[in-house]
């Protein structure tokens, strides 16, 4: 998978066109940094470090990302498995936001609804035991 990087000095912006479901949320949220009529369309120097951090993270499909200058170039790995007949078990470093690119919780493990009958969504509450769920 082919990896672009723009960066202003302070941190380096991840691109992975593979990844991308083109949701449009960093063209609106900051086009000063994000701009398809330009070439190269991401400009890392169009914003602050901050609002830039702050809009990647917004990314839904994770094909932006960011790699801080004090961090190293390694990649941070997230495992995630398919329970048979129930949720994905994620673990790694987890942060999982809300619709409006908040924070919702950060954590090391969870397991995550797979069936969509969970009362604690994004979470699995052990539902798909009682829906008939299968995969």
């Amino acid at each position: 998978m082919e990896t672009k990087e723009y960066s202003n000095g302070e941190v380096t912006i991840l691109w992975k066109a593979d990844l991308c479901t083109h949701s449009g949320n960093c063209v609106r949220g900051l086009p000063e940094v994000f701009d398809l009529k330009r070439k190269p369309w991401i400009n890392a120097n169009g914003a602050s470090t901050e609002k830039i951090i702050d809009q990647v993270s917004k990314c839904p499909s994770g094909a932006l990302s960011i790699i801080k200058a004090k961090e190293s170039n390694t990649e941070k790995t997230v495992d995630i498995n398919l329970a048979k007949d129930g949720p994905l078990l994620v673990s790694g470093k987890i942060r999982i936001f809300d619709q409006d690119g908040n924070l919702h919780k950060e954590v090391e493990k969870c397991a995550l609804c797979r069936c969509g009958s969970s009362n604690n969504k994004p979470f699995c509450d052990g539902t798909h035991k009682s829906n008939g769920f299968e995969g």
